[in-house]
């Protein structure tokens, strides 16, 4: 049982004897302070007398502790975190071995009492008892799961073997474990080191427990996946590197939860709350982005990103964790939503939540919560003004696994998180943690933020043309639908999984029906005008980036009658959440006419030439077409995000990967563009293969069609599947991503 720290006991007159220090099996040093004999009362209050007994047994010394951090971490998929210290997972016995010098513990003299602190009072002496959360605990004869207990499970001489348990549902964080030995009425206290406990996926009676082996693996243990990005209709995965074991990330990840505001509020009762995944899945959105805080990153989307990084350029979790760390805490420039979700996914991962990176593809941002995205577009069919409401091109959160017993039945499982700033939640910019089964069932009354995620897979859009009259009409607009291939890496596989019949009932249905009842949605899709005349933008095979292409508007006629009218193409850049930026190609055939029952594709050419200094990082151009025809009053409005694919970055490894052999990684891209590109670099990372972000630069142009070759050395580290991830920056070629797998063997 966890319990808060009693008061403490009067400092007597008497001295007491200088500490005395051992040294541990690890080199830390174990405090040992012989504590003085007990006084007891006899007669009035006031007299106190210290007993002293003929023949006392020796005092209990211990030389040091062992932490067993090999097997430990074998037994508590910690291994890689288990290198210096101790890192478990709480719910789940672990071993340590006490040595004891001079005299070893006898059952029937000695007693031995264990105390755990956590928060502040983990790091020593804390300001105020309440700063932090204990527990003690005695020496049983078999260990009780589920609570905090110890028990005997081997004695050799001097050594004694113990097995302790932690609670399911105990908080995690670091913990400061101490030692009281007392025979008789002597006794000694130890300092036995420091651990860190961490939420347990494979503890049924853990609010994180998954049944499938393979998914803990996948949603805890894997260091590396995919976040995707491009379109609806052209999906691009982008690799990156979560990193969560890597080097100093637990450390970071712990300082995290320790500057966020409501641990500087109250830290006691902070700590005690870190016993629910909901609680931390909450603090870390809200501290993973800095709108409120001490928080790790700063958003930026108007592709002015001269004085930091370019949220593209990113590969990894990692890089920015430990800049966050050694700025003394300050925000990390640039991110934007792919890059919020992927460092949320690598600090829960880490903190052991199973987690896992989300794209929903055509992402609402409905600010007054009505379910409805209004674009307002002049007589060419642009639009009027910036409206903060938009439709983003795709939006990436995260979905963490835990039960909600503060929530009907029914709601345990997949919970959406958002840590991208767009909204503030209780007063924070943060979002969720929310079940993903409440926004399917359209109950929006279920915490956190329902709303808000519901609009972003659910919006309804209307177009309204405006003339120059003044006079607004409804456009009909069936190419974009809000909430499409929402999409997460599959478990084992680099393989994407679409998930979106876990948001969303399917379209028509009577359980999709009733959700938007439940959700007060009663007018979605319902003005589906049908004029028998229909628009789609179509595109050819190759779109590769620094190529001239084509694009078509395909017509249909499926009426009686010829249509006449006005058709308006435009082609122009776009930034992934929907800000436009210049044209690069028009089109405006004011005599069109539609034979019945015909169709026609009207092809726009954009050139390399006009989109090529104002292409942004996300390499889309979106292609409009409006379709006029005034003797019907009738505005048909078609629109598509066209995704330019970048060059290949190819990557051979040379060698045979083996554990701690170096090895030698060979990157390569060929120039696409006619143009020469300076300003060059690769730079790679991978956790289990290099220990930090390697940066390889070249001095010189490379020129239209040449390949650039580099070579990297590696030092794998951990046997298993990794994965190389690769970027390359250039002055006209951006974020081009690559990724190699690489299975390490044993040395």
């Amino acid at each position: 049982m966890l319990v808060s720290p009693g008061p403490r006991l009067p400092v007597r007159p008497r001295p007491w004897p200088a500490p005395k220090r051992a040294i541990s099996s690890r080199g830390s040093r174990l405090l040992h302070c012989r504590l003085p004999a007990v006084p007891h009362l006899e007669g009035p209050a006031t007299s106190l007398r210290y007993s002293h007994h003929l023949t006392m047994a020796e005092d209990l010394v211990l030389e040091r502790c062992d932490l067993e951090l090999e097997a430990n971490g074998r037994d508590h998929h910690t291994a890689e975190l288990c290198r210096e210290r101790l890192v478990v997972r709480r719910g789940q016995l672990f071993r340590l071995t006490l040595h004891f010098e001079g005299r070893s513990y006898e059952a029937s003299v000695d007693s031995l009492t264990f105390s755990a602190v956590t928060g502040r009072l983990a790091l020593g002496p804390a300001p105020s008892e309440e700063a932090g959360t204990k527990a003690r605990f005695g020496l049983s004869d078999a260990v009780e799961e589920g609570a905090w207990a110890a028990a005997v499970v081997d004695q050799q001489d001097g050594a004694l073997s113990l097995q302790l348990s932690t609670p399911a549902n105990a908080p995690i964080g670091l913990y400061r474990l101490s030692l009281e030995a007392s025979t008789g009425y002597q006794g000694s206290s130890f300092v036995l080191g420091h651990f860190t406990l961490l939420f347990n996926t494979w503890c049924p009676a853990d609010a994180v427990y998954l049944d499938l082996e393979e998914e803990r693996r996948e949603y805890v243990l894997t260091q590396q996946g995919f976040i995707y990005q491009g379109s609806a209709k052209f999906i691009k995965n982008i690799p990156w590197n979560f990193g969560q074991f890597e080097d100093g990330i637990l450390d970071i990840c712990l300082m995290l939860l320790d500057i966020n505001p409501k641990f500087l509020k109250d830290a006691g009762r902070d700590c005690s709350r870190r016993s629910s995944p909901v609680y931390v899945g909450r603090v870390v959105s809200g501290m993973v982005n800095c709108n409120d805080d001490q928080g790790v990153l700063l958003g930026r989307w108007d592709n002015n990103y001269g004085d930091g990084v370019s949220p593209m350029f990113w590969i990894g979790s990692v890089d920015i964790l430990r800049r966050w760390k050694n700025y003394g805490c300050q925000r990390v420039k640039y991110g934007q939503c792919w890059v919020f979700a992927a460092v949320a996914c690598t600090v829960l991962r880490c903190l052991g939540i199973p987690t896992r990176v989300v794209t929903n593809y055509n992402s609402a941002h409905d600010q007054n919560s009505n379910l409805l995205i209004e674009y307002f577009r002049n007589e060419f069919g642009e639009i009027e003004s910036d409206k903060s409401e938009m439709i983003w091109n795709f939006h990436c959160w995260v979905e963490s696994w835990m039960d909600r017993p503060d929530l009907k039945p029914g709601y345990e499982g997949w919970q959406a998180l958002d840590p991208t700033p767009q909204e503030k939640s209780e007063g924070t910019y943060c979002c969720g943690p929310v079940p993903v089964r409440a926004i399917k069932e359209g109950d929006l009354s279920t915490k956190y933020d329902a709303p808000f995620v519901f609009a972003e897979v659910n919006a309804d859009v209307i177009d309204w043309i405006r003339q120059d009259d003044g006079s607004v009409h409804k456009s009909i607009n069936h190419s974009l639908v809000v909430g499409l291939k929402i999409s997460t890496k599959s478990v084992g596989r680099d393989d994407r999984e679409d998930i979106t019949h876990t948001y969303k009932y399917p379209e028509g249905s009577p359980e999709e029906r009733e959700a938007f009842t439940r959700a007060n949605h009663l007018n979605k899709r319902a003005d589906k005008e049908e004029t028998g005349v229909a628009m789609r933008i179509r595109v050819g095979q190759d779109m590769n980036l620094g190529s001239d292409f084509d694009v078509f508007a395909h017509v249909t006629n499926n009426t009686t009658e010829e249509h006449t009218g006005r058709l308006l193409l435009c082609a122009r850049t776009v930034s992934y959440n929907g800000i436009l930026g210049p044209e690069c190609g028009t089109k405006d055939l004011l005599n069109f006419s539609l034979e019945p029952f015909s169709e026609k594709s009207i092809p726009l050419r954009i050139l390399y030439e006009k989109y090529c200094d104002c292409l942004t990082e996300s390499n889309l151009i979106k292609v409009r077409g409006l379709l006029i025809e005034p003797a019907a009053n009738s505005y048909l409005l078609a629109e598509r995000d066209i995704y330019l694919e970048n060059p290949e970055i190819k990557i051979r490894i040379l060698g045979e990967p083996k554990q701690n052999r170096k090895l030698v990684a060979e990157v390569s891209l060929r120039n696409p563009l006619t143009v020469p590109l300076s300003g060059c670099a690769f730079t790679v990372e991978g956790a289990g293969l290099t220990e930090e972000q390697k940066v390889v630069e070249i001095p010189d142009p490379v020129e239209a069609g040449e390949e650039v070759k580099v070579r990297v050395d590696l030092l794998p580290m951990n046997v298993g599947r990794h994965k190389l991830v690769v970027n390359f920056e250039s002055d006209r070629l951006k974020a081009v991503k690559g990724f190699r797998n690489v299975i390490v063997g044993p040395s």
